[in-house]
C-alpha cells in the first residue's frame, strides 16, 4: 500500500509518533498487540489499568514504555495519562484487543505533516469476531464525507454530525489533545469518554479520512444493536440522561449556541450507540490447519466502495488471524475453544479397545480442528516420527517452529483453566493407581467378583459412532463385572444372546420399553443402569460402586454424579446431594437419570413403564418411593458417566407421572413450571390453619414498623396473628403507631418482655402465647414481598413428612442473601449463592426450585407448634444467643422430618446468621457427623466461597474403601 502524500519530516519515526495502547486485565491481548506492532518504528506507550502490573512487559518488549495506572478507569482517564507523558508531536490510541495497521498510521502521519491545518487523520476500519476455527469480519465504518474542514468549530461539528465516524483511534496532534482534554469533562463511563474525545478533536481543528484500510476492531467492544421493539427500561433512561448531560457539558465548554448543543447531542448519541448491524457481515476467514493459512468466504452483500479489497490488506489479515488463533483472548473464541480443546483432549487419549480408531488418526483429526495446541503437536509429532511418516513430520516441525517463534504461551494451558479442563484433571486424579487397581480387583475377586452391572444402552437413532464412544469408555474403565445390552433400531452387527458380555437387541419405537423389561427379567446381573448411545462411563465410577455396594445390602437404588456436555460442547458437573426428595420431584431432569437400580427391585416394580417413555427412570423412582419409602435410596459422591445435557424444556411425561405419584399419595395437586425443565407443586391443601408470626430481634422501632407494614399490607392469608415482644417502655409508642394503621393492625399482639432476653428464650416464651397451629419466626428487620407468602410456606409445612420450611432471603436490590444453610461452609454454617442476581438459576437450578436442606434460619422459618413443642423448642442452654435455628432443624431432621427451602417466598433481609464462637463449637460438637459431610451438599464440591464450586483435586482413598466398604 504505497502512499501518494508527501513526507513531512526526516526525523526518526519514534521521535514523531507514539502509539498508546490501553489495557485492563488483557494480558494476552496486550502481548499479542505488542507482537503485532513489534516491527513498527514508532514509539509505544502502554497505559494499563489492571489491578496488578504486568511486570515483564518491558523485559519481553524492549523499548516499550509501560505505565501502571490502576486508578484510570475509563478511556478518557487513560488518554489524560498518556498526553502528559507522550513526547512526540503525534499520537494514536488503540485498545489492546484492536489492531491498527502500522502502514496506515504512517500514511496518516504523512498527511498531517503535510497539512498543518488538520488536527487528526485516519482511514476506514472493520470489526472482527474471533472464533475457534475462523475470524468473521463486519462492516464498521461507512462511506461518507471524508473531509471535515471549516473555519469554525460549529461548522465542523455540523458537518461531522451527519456521519459521526469515531475518532477514538485517529492519529492526532499531541498538542491538540492536550488542549482538548484541558476542557473535556470527567466522570463519565468509558464509551461516553470516547465520544467526548471525538467531539473534542473535531472542535479543535479539521479532520481528514483517507481512503485506506486503517484498523480492525474487536467486535465485542462495539455496542450490540438494540431491538427497535424493545421497551426502554431504567438503564436505557439512565443512559439517555448521561448522554444528555455529557452533550450539554461539551457544548458549554465550547461556549457555543443552541445549534452546537444539538450537534453535540447528535454526536454523543451516535457514537455512544455505535453498533455493528447483523447484516453487516462481509466475510469469514477459516483457518486451514493443513496449509497454515486462511481460506476466505465472502458474503453475498459487499461494500466495494470501501478500501479493503486488495491483496496487501488480506495479507495483513492473514498475519493478524495467526496472532488471534495463537493467542486467543476474545470471550466468544475462548468459549468455543474450550469445547474444541476438550474434544482434542479426548481424542489424544489412548484407547484399550482394539476396535477403536487408531491414535494417530485421532490426533490428526484433533490437529485439523485447532492447530495451535502445542501439547497436541508434540504428541502427534512423536507418533508420526515413530511411524516414519517423513512428510507429515516435516510439516509438523515447520509449523511447530512457527508457533514457537511467536513466543506466545502454549494454548493448552488455556484449557487447563477452563471448567472442562478442571473437570478432566479432577477426574483423572481419581483413577486408581496400578497398585490400587490390583488390590481392588483382588478384593472383589475374593467376594465372588463383587456385584455385576447390567449396562442398558438405548440406541434409538442407530448411531454407530456414538455407540463406539460408549464401548470405548466401558473398555477403558477398571470395572470388569459388567454386561452390555444395546437396544438398537439399526441392523444388528452380530447375533448375540443374553449370555454374551455384549448383547444386541433389535427394537422399534413402540416396543423398546417392553424389550428392556424382558432383558432385565432374564438378566443375571445384580444392578442395572440405563444410558444412551454416546454416553461415556468414567474409568473409576463402576469400579468404586462395586466396592461400596458390597457393604450396602439395604440399598435399592443409588444415584451417582455425572458430567454433562452442554449444547456448546463444554462440560458441566452435576454433583448431586444426598437423597433429596424435593429436588428430585422439582428437578427430575437433573436428579432422576442414570441411577443404579437393584435388578430384583426393578423386576419387583414391574420394570419401566411404557406410558412415560420420556421419564422412565423418574417414574420408576416414584413407584419405588410409593412402595418402599425413602430408606432404600442412597447417593455415592462419584461421577459415573459423561452424558449429553438434557434439553431445557418442559417434559410432559415427567409432569404426568409426577401428578400420578402425588395422587397415589393422596394429593389433588397441580404441577406448573416457573422455569423450563423444572416443576412447581401446589399440593392444594384445603386446611387453613391459624398461623402465629413471632417477630424477633427488635432493636429499633423504625425497621420493626416497616416489617409490620409489609406483613399487614402484603399478606393475603386471613388466619394469622402477629406477636411482637417488646420491653414495656416501647409499648405505648408502638401502640400509638398501630392505631393509625387501620383494622388490620388488630392482628398485632404486643407482649411484654424483660430487656436483654436472648433470641432462643424469647421465641420459646412467645410460642407459649401463640394461638396458631403453625409458628413463623420473622426477623424484625425483614420485609415480606409476595402476598401468598404464608400459603407458600403452608404448601410445604402441611405435608406430613415436612418439619421446617424456610424462605429465600434477598437484599433490597434482589440479590441473594440466604438460600438455605450448608454445614461447614467457610468453616461455619453458611448460605450458598450470596450476592447472586435475582435472575440467577443457581447450580443445578437450586435457586429456583424447592428442595431439602440441612437448615434454614429464624429470619423466616415455619414449623408446626405441635412439632416445636415435641422438640422441646429451642435449646436455650447451648444455643440461646445463636444457632438455635440450625440446631432445631437438625433435631427435627433426626426425628425423620424434612427441612424444605422454598424460593417462592421472598423476604428482604440481610441473611447474616447469628453466630458466636461458643455456639459454633457447641454445634460442631453436637452434630460432628453432619459437619463432616452435609448430606444435602456433595463431598466433591468446595466448602469455601459462595459454595457449589469444584472442590480440590484429590484421589479416591481406595485402600480405605477396602477396609470399611460403605454406601
Amino acid at each position: 500500500m504505497q502512499s501518494n502524500v508527501p513526507t513531512g519530516s526526516s526525523a526518526p519515526l519514534n521521535e514523531r509518533l507514539t502509539l498508546v495502547l490501553l489495557a485492563h486485565d488483557q494480558s494476552t491481548a496486550l502481548r499479542r498487540a505488542l507482537h503485532h506492532y513489534r516491527d513498527g518504528s514508532f514509539a509505544v506507550l502502554v497505559i494499563d489499568s489492571s489491578s496488578q502490573p504486568g511486570g515483564d512487559i518491558t523485559a519481553a518488549f524492549p523499548g516499550v514504555q509501560y505505565l501502571h495506572a490502576p486508578t484510570a478507569t475509563g478511556f478518557g482517564d487513560k488518554v489524560r495519562q498518556a498526553v502528559e507523558r507522550v513526547a512526540t508531536p503525534y499520537l494514536a490510541v488503540a485498545d489492546a484487543e484492536d489492531f491498527l495497521l502500522p502502514q496506515a498510521l504512517e500514511q496518516a502521519l504523512q498527511f498531517l505533516e503535510a497539512h498543518p491545518d488538520y488536527s487528526a487523520c485516519q482511514g476506514y476500519s472493520l470489526a472482527f469476531e474471533a472464533h475457534a476455527d475462523r475470524v468473521d469480519y463486519y462492516l464498521l465504518d461507512r462511506k461518507g464525507c471524508d473531509d471535515y474542514r471549516g473555519a469554525s468549530a460549529e461548522a465542523r461539528l455540523a458537518a461531522f454530525a451527519d456521519d459521526c465516524p469515531s475518532l477514538a483511534n485517529a492519529l492526532v496532534r499531541t498538542e491538540t489533545l492536550r488542549r482538548s482534554y484541558a476542557s473535556l469533562p470527567t466522570g463519565f463511563e468509558s464509551r461516553l469518554q470516547e465520544a467526548g474525545h471525538t467531539y473534542g478533536v473535531v472542535s479543535e481543528a479539521s479532520v481528514r479520512l483517507l481512503d485506506i484500510p486503517y484498523g480492525v476492531h474487536e467486535r465485542g467492544r462495539v455496542a450490540p444493536p438494540r431491538s427497535p421493539s424493545a421497551v426502554p427500561g431504567s438503564q436505557d433512561l439512565r443512559a439517555a440522561a448521561e448522554q444528555e448531560r455529557l452533550a450539554t457539558t461539551l457544548a458549554s465548554a465550547l461556549g457555543a449556541g443552541a445549534s452546537t448543543r444539538e450537534h453535540a447531542k447528535t454526536i454523543v448519541k451516535k457514537l455512544a450507540e455505535r453498533s455493528v448491524p447483523q447484516s453487516g457481515k462481509l466475510l469469514e476467514s477459516a483457518w486451514d490447519s493443513r496449509r497454515g493459512e486462511s481460506v476466505r468466504r465472502f458474503e453475498p452483500t459487499q461494500y466495494v466502495e470501501m478500501p479493503f479489497y486488495n491483496r496487501a490488506f488480506f495479507d495483513e489479515l492473514t498475519d493478524l488471524e495467526f496472532l488471534l488463533h495463537a493467542a486467543p483472548s476474545g470471550q466468544v473464541q475462548l468459549r468455543e475453544l474450550e469445547a474444541v480443546m476438550l474434544k482434542q483432549k479426548e481424542l489424544s487419549r489412548p484407547q484399550r479397545n482394539a476396535s477403536a480408531e487408531p491414535l494417530d488418526e485421532q490426533l490428526a483429526r484433533a490437529f485439523l480442528s485447532y492447530a495451535f495446541n502445542q501439547d497436541l503437536i508434540k504428541q502427534l509429532l512423536e507418533l508420526m516420527q515413530a511411524k516414519g511418516d517423513k512428510r507429515y513430520v516435516q510439516m509438523l516441525q515447520a509449523w511447530d517452529q512457527r508457533l514457537k517463534a511467536a513466543a506466545f504461551e502454549n494454548t493448552a494451558r488455556l484449557f487447563d483453566t477452563t471448567r472442562s479442563g478442571q473437570l478432566l484433571a479432577w477426574l483423572e486424579a481419581r483413577e486408581p493407581s496400578a497398585s490400587d487397581a490390583r488390590k481392588v480387583s483382588k478384593y472383589l475377586a475374593a467376594r465372588n467378583g463383587g456385584p455385576t452391572f447390567g449396562i442398558l444402552i438405548l440406541d434409538l437413532d442407530a448411531d454407530i459412532f456414538k455407540m463406539q464412544a460408549t464401548f470405548d469408555s466401558v473398555i477403558n474403565g477398571y470395572c470388569r463385572a459388567f454386561k452390555i445390552v444395546v437396544f438398537t433400531t439399526g441392523d444388528l452387527p452380530a447375533e448375540t444372546t443374553s449370555k454374551n458380555v455384549l448383547h444386541f437387541v433389535k427394537v422399534n419405537e413402540s416396543n423398546y420399553v417392553d424389550k428392556i423389561n424382558q432383558v432385565v427379567s432374564q438378566s443375571d446381573c445384580d444392578w442395572m443402569v440405563m444410558a444412551e448411545a454416546g454416553d461415556e462411563l468414567t474409568p473409576g465410577g463402576l469400579f468404586r460402586a462395586g466396592v461400596e455396594l458390597l457393604g450396602a445390602p439395604q440399598c435399592q437404588a443409588v444415584a451417582m454424579d455425572e458430567f454433562q456436555r452442554q449444547p456448546d460442547g463444554t462440560l458441566a458437573d452435576v454433583f448431586r446431594p444426598g437423597f433429596n426428595l424435593d429436588l428430585l420431584l422439582n428437578a427430575p431432569a437433573l436428579m432422576a437419570r442414570h441411577w443404579l437400580v437393584r435388578r430384583e427391585t426393578l423386576v419387583r416394580l414391574g420394570g419401566y413403564s411404557r406410558e412415560f417413555k420420556q421419564a422412565m427412570e423418574f417414574d420408576l423412582l416414584l413407584r419405588l418411593i410409593e412402595q418402599d419409602g425413602l430408606e432404600g435410596l442412597a447417593h455415592l459422591d462419584e461421577p459415573l458417566l459423561t452424558c449429553q445435557a438434557p434439553a431445557v424444556e418442559d417434559n410432559a411425561d415427567e409432569r404426568k407421572t409426577l401428578l400420578r405419584h402425588l395422587a397415589v399419595r393422596g394429593y389433588q395437586a397441580d404441577v406448573s413450571a416457573s422455569v423450563p425443565g423444572t416443576h412447581k407443586i401446589d399440593y392444594r391443601f384445603a386446611e387453613r390453619p391459624m398461623v402465629s408470626i413471632i417477630v424477633h430481634g427488635i432493636t429499633d422501632l423504625t425497621p420493626l414498623q416497616r416489617c409490620l407494614l409489609s406483613v399487614l399490607q402484603r399478606t393475603r392469608y386471613q388466619r394469622y396473628e402477629v406477636l411482637v415482644p417488646l420491653v414495656a417502655a416501647e409499648h405505648a409508642t408502638l401502640r400509638t403507631w398501630l392505631g393509625g394503621q387501620g383494622h388490620q393492625a388488630s392482628r398485632v399482639r404486643l407482649l411484654e418482655i424483660e430487656p436483654g432476653v436472648a433470641t432462643g428464650s424469647l421465641i420459646n416464651a412467645v410460642s407459649q402465647e401463640a394461638k396458631g397451629d403453625y409458628l413463623v419466626t420473622l426477623a424484625a428487620d425483614s420485609e415480606v414481598l409476595n402476598v401468598n407468602w404464608i400459603e407458600s410456606l403452608l404448601n410445604q409445612a402441611l405435608r406430613p413428612e415436612v418439619g421446617v420450611v424456610g424462605a429465600r432471603l434477598i437484599e433490597r436490590d434482589g440479590r441473594i442473601s440466604q438460600a438455605g444453610l450448608i454445614l461447614g461452609l467457610n468453616d461455619e454454617v453458611g448460605s450458598p449463592f450470596i450476592g447472586e442476581s435475582k435472575t440467577a438459576k443457581g447450580y443445578m437450578n437450586r435457586l429456583v426450585v424447592e428442595q431439602n436442606c440441612s437448615a434454614v434460619s429464624f429470619a423466616c422459618l415455619m414449623i408446626s407448634r405441635q412439632l416445636f413443642n415435641a422438640a422441646d423448642g429451642i435449646d436455650s442452654g447451648l444455643f440461646d444467643e445463636a444457632l438455635g435455628d440450625v440446631d432445631l432443624c437438625l433435631r427435627v431432621g433426626q426425628a425423620g422430618y424434612l427441612t424444605v427451602w422454598t424460593p417462592h417466598v421472598q423476604v428482604i433481609q440481610s441473611g447474616v446468621l447469628a453466630s458466636t464462637p461458643e455456639a459454633l463449637a457447641a454445634l460442631r460438637g453436637k452434630w460432628s457427623g453432619a459437619f463432616a459431610q452435609d448430606r444435602f451438599y456433595n463431598a466433591n464440591l468446595s466448602l469455601q466461597g459462595a459454595g457449589f464450586a469444584l472442590g480440590p483435586v484429590r484421589n479416591v482413598p481406595w485402600t480405605e474403601l477396602l477396609d470399611e466398604p460403605a454406601a
